[in-house]
């Protein structure tokens, strides 16, 4: 966004992809509501990318300004990604237009529409500058237009094509007997929703998935995907290990820390299958948490963002519907050490390892939107 661009979105009048504010107040729950439930109307509507202007009267168009911004990039990400599912790529910038400073969020288009609002499950909508939910046939009509709504199709605004790592998606298109060069490369990524194509400025962006998977880096953009490992036993290692890059590069460096870390009589595959299952099936959606995995004396905890979603009423098992599934196809293609195979009973298998030892808990906690697996401690392993 320039000064050019801002005067001529000035001159416009509120409209379905258009909104100016005088201000909004995010220290307040209700301030936070209203701000995501308009955001989220404004990605439902038509029309390619939306801006919500913050500092210009909504009458006279007026630029009034803000004389300090009170909340950050990530902070306005974490309201609209808590509240809306699924994630709305959005931006922040402040832009000094006739000396006063206007705030600029841009709401990106992108192919996971409809967007739903989480609190009351409803489909927000703009008519003309207002707020509205979405009727039956819109409801039909985003959902014919966009089928797939994987999260992990979800373009990350600001991301860059040249943080994949390109031997990693060539390996990936080799082992599905697909030939690549550097003249068709792209084409495949698009297609396979590694990477997807901004149309207003024709500019690639990096899904959520091709990122994860892809890249090495991931963390510049997805600061969430990492597993923290807090260490209460081996004083001879650090107390807190931080794990971030590519799923394959983080499993293989959480397998290796575990056998560091904890006694060799110690069941570590259970743990190991834990950590498995959280970076396949957690929630990438939540921003603001990460993998942990506690390793104390009375007990070893794996914690995973997001609740398991049960799919009957026969206790957890494997009876839950799996996240992720785009993810999955590409970690069973590039995972040389068969890891995934059998991820149908892990459960089980975490049971039976500490069958002599003590009791495996799995806790799906509502209130704190998690997953946690509670393993014995290694008190009786010494």
């Amino acid at each position: 966004m320039n000064k050019k661009k801002l005067g001529s979105l000035l001159k416009r009048n509120e409209g379905v992809k258009l909104d100016f504010k005088q201000e909004i107040d995010l220290s307040m729950e209700s301030g936070r509501k209203e701000f995501a439930k308009d955001v989220c109307a404004i990605a439902n509507s038509k029309g390619g990318r939306g801006y919500l202007i913050i500092g210009i009267e909504d009458k006279t168009k007026r630029v009034i300004g803000i004389e300090k911004l009170s909340f950050t990039e990530e902070q306005v990400q974490q309201i609209v990604s808590s509240r809306c599912e699924p994630p709305i790529p959005i931006s922040l910038e402040v832009i000094n237009y006739q000396n006063k400073d206007v705030a600029v969020i841009t709401i990106f288009q992108s192919n996971q529409k409809p967007y739903q609002f989480r609190e009351n499950g409803a489909f927000y909508i703009r008519r003309g500058s207002t707020t509205d939910t979405m009727r039956k046939q819109e409801l039909i009509s985003a959902f014919e237009e966009n089928m797939s709504l994987n999260i992990e199709f979800t373009p990350i605004v600001r991301s860059r094509i040249d943080s994949l790592d390109v031997g990693l998606i060539d390996k990936y298109f080799k082992l599905h007997g697909i030939d690549i060069n550097d003249e068709n490369r792209i084409a495949f990524m698009e297609h396979t929703r590694i990477v997807f194509l901004e149309e207003e400025d024709k500019e690639y962006y990096v899904t959520l998935g091709g990122l994860l998977v892809f890249s090495k880096i991931n963390y510049l953009y997805t600061p969430n995907n990492m597993i923290r490992i807090v260490n209460k036993v081996n004083k001879d290692l650090d107390e807190i290990i931080i794990i971030q890059g590519d799923l394959i590069s983080m499993l293989d460096k959480s397998e290796e820390w575990l056998l560091s870390i904890l006694p060799k009589s110690y069941p570590y595959g259970a743990v190991y299958e834990g950590i498995k299952n959280a970076v396949l099936y957690r929630d990438y959606t939540i921003i603001n948490k990460e993998i942990e995995v506690v390793i104390d004396y009375n007990s070893v905890r794996v914690i995973s963002p997001g609740i398991l979603i049960k799919n009957s009423k026969n206790g957890f098992s494997h009876n839950y519907i799996k996240r992720n599934m785009w993810i999955y196809e590409k970690l069973i293609t590039l995972d040389q050490k068969k890891r995934f195979i059998q991820s149908g009973r892990g459960f089980s298998r975490m049971k039976k390892a500490f069958k002599k030892y003590g009791s495996v808990m799995f806790i799906n906690s509502l209130k704190e939107n998690n997953f946690k697996v509670i393993y014995p401690g290694i008190n009786n392993f010494k």
